[in-house]
């Protein structure tokens, strides 16, 4: 593990920031890091308002897409609405079609088999389209590189309007409209909404042209926020905004669907964290292990017995798929031992009958071991399909990209990629997969690294300084929860590990006279001869709040602990 402490921002803006809002220096510090420098940009990080949402006609394309659904429900065409089956997909589609059908009957969606299809807009689903009689198609969170699919629709006099945020090839496709914030020619200020977010400025430009105000479309933030969240895009800018609100209907309002998930985890109060192990993994449980079209039932669906029972199965399909990435990756794990890859800069695994649908769980869970760029494939079809991960700071897009050659199909993002490619070709792609990334990746990237915001000292930890840490939420990408560094720690004797297999640490500390805190490291027990040998140490770590037969205190939960 290497720890990185961030530059320290300027003190002159810090030390102005800090008297306009009238906070310590640390909270200042830690406003002016993620590029809030005055008193009118902390309002706005402190208090989102659906206010500063950009006009969504800012969008390249939008008036058309706007435009072609209109005349579509003039002309009373049947319009399909299709998805990707991740959370961000079936949480786009659930949008889409159910704020059309709020207005207009003849609305339909379509999740792609992910076995039978694959990702992205398919031959199946236009034709499926024209045996049904559906004369439009909105695709979302994918399209932007179906070039032939879109042109196979129009032959048969099938519209395409696409909503996308994935970066688009060197063409674009002839679609009515392409709603997609990576356009080139696009001037969207914010460039990091999700698919489900991209599907939320269309609903925003609709509902311009029907006289709704931006609080008519409060209920289906729900929605926006589990895709921002499931999807790890930034949360920053109009993400921040849209999180922020769709937090607050998940936690007071939310769909009925949503509903049903929660009641079979009994949770209370949600974070964009618990949006993340809760809510998406569930969601995502249907496409992977079943079909997508059951999250999608389930996320629409306003019968709260029928939701129930949709959610009931849907926990069944998470159990399984649980198992199987628990079993594959033992697997994977091993197959490196066995072809003594341990030492590869890059992990490239194959067998042909794991499980599609964990292969990208599975991948990312490599790289908890191996941490490296990291491909699982399994066979599909005529085909091998693989889940791309990467590693902080390496662009898995472009590295695939160099290895095109070799690679029947690929999108994606820099850390998260799908692809594919014949049986055939696999060696080879391993091969140069290996030497692309070895030629081109810093060294550095090859350990995990924790990011320190600020060395502080532990009598600076007071519960006013966490009230306020606190409404830095939502965290995520682009703002992360503050990760401090507080150096001589000693134990004050309570040091042990704890767990049911003692694999966490568990130490009570003190730096000189301060007040003294309790830390937790989960799966730290290693740890414990630096922590509890009565030597001073230093930790990394967050601050959170434990509750424990109704008292609550202050605590650090460890990220690292050295001498």
């Amino acid at each position: 593990m290497r720890w990185t402490i961030k530059p320290k921002p300027d003190p002159e803006k810090v030390n102005s920031l800090s008297k306009a809002l009238k906070v310590e220096p640390i909270i200042a510090s830690l406003l002016v890091q993620r590029g809030v420098e005055t008193f009118e940009e902390a309002e706005k990080f402190f208090r989102p308002s659906l206010d500063d949402l950009h006009n969504p006609f800012l969008m390249q394309d939008m008036d058309k897409a706007v435009l072609r659904i209109e005349k579509a429900i003039e002309k009373e065409e049947n319009i399909l609405i299709y998805g990707d089956y991740d959370v961000d997909g079936t949480t786009s589609v659930a949008l889409l079609s159910s704020y059309l059908k709020s207005y207009y009957p003849n609305v339909s969606t379509y999740i792609p088999d992910r076995y039978d299809e694959g990702y992205g807009v398919s031959y199946k689903g236009i034709d499926y389209a024209e045996d049904n009689g559906f004369s439009l198609i909105i695709a979302l969170d994918c399209g932007i590189k179906a070039i032939e699919k879109v042109a196979y629709a129009s032959e048969k006099n099938i519209d395409f309007i696409i909503c996308d945020h994935h970066r688009p090839g060197k063409e674009i496709p002839k679609a009515i409209a392409v709603l997609d914030p990576k356009r080139e020619d696009c001037e969207y200020p914010y460039k990091e909404l999700c698919g489900c977010g991209v599907g939320f400025k269309l609903i925003q430009g609709l509902a311009t042209k029907r006289d709704q105000k931006i609080e008519d479309l409060l209920l289906y933030l729900d929605l926006v926020a589990t895709a921002i969240a499931a999807d790890i895009v930034p949360i920053t800018g109009e993400n921040r905004i849209l999180a922020h609100y769709g937090l607050k209907v998940i936690n007071s309002n939310p769909r009925t669907g949503i509903q049903a998930i929660l009641k079979q985890v009994k949770k209370e109060t949600l974070t964009i964290t618990d949006v993340v192990f809760i809510i998406a993994p569930r969601i995502n449980a249907a496409g992977r292990m079943k079909h997508g079209n059951h999250a999608v039932t389930l996320l629409t669906e306003t019968d709260s017995e029928k939701a129930e029972t949709y959610a009931a199965e849907i926990e069944t399909f998470n159990t399984d798929r649980r198992e199987a990435d628990k079993q594959i990756t033992e697997e994977a794990l091993q197959q490196i031992i066995q072809n003594k890859e341990e030492e590869r800069k890059t992990t490239v695994v194959y067998q042909e009958n794991w499980h599609k649908g964990v292969i990208g769980i599975v991948a990312s869970r490599l790289t908890e071991t191996y941490y490296r760029p990291t491909l699982v494939f399994t066979k599909s079809g005529e085909k091998l399909a693989a889940s791309a991960r990467s590693v902080k700071g390496f662009d898995v897009y472009n590295a695939l990209e160099s290895c095109s050659e070799h690679i029947e199909q690929f999108g994606g993002h820099m850390y998260a990629a799908g692809l594919t490619l014949f049986e055939k070709d696999f060696e080879n792609f391993k091969n140069e997969f290996e030497r692309v990334v070895s030629e081109t990746i810093d060294p550095h990237l090859l350990t995990p690294e924790i990011r320190i915001d600020s060395e502080i000292d532990l009598n600076e930890i007071t519960p006013k300084f966490f009230r306020i840490l606190k409404q830095f939420a939502p965290f995520g990408p682009g703002n992360m929860t503050p990760t401090f560094m507080t150096q001589n720690l000693k134990d004050t004797g309570w040091g042990k590990c704890v767990g049911e297999d003692k694999t966490h640490l568990r130490v009570v500390v003190k730096q000189g006279n301060s007040n003294q805190f309790t830390g937790i490291g989960f799966s730290m027990a290693e740890k414990s001869d630096i922590a509890c040998n009565g030597k001073p140490f230093k930790a990394a770590y967050c601050i959170d709040e434990n509750e424990w037969q109704g008292n609550v205190s202050l605590q650090l939960r460890l990220k690292d602990i050295m001498e």
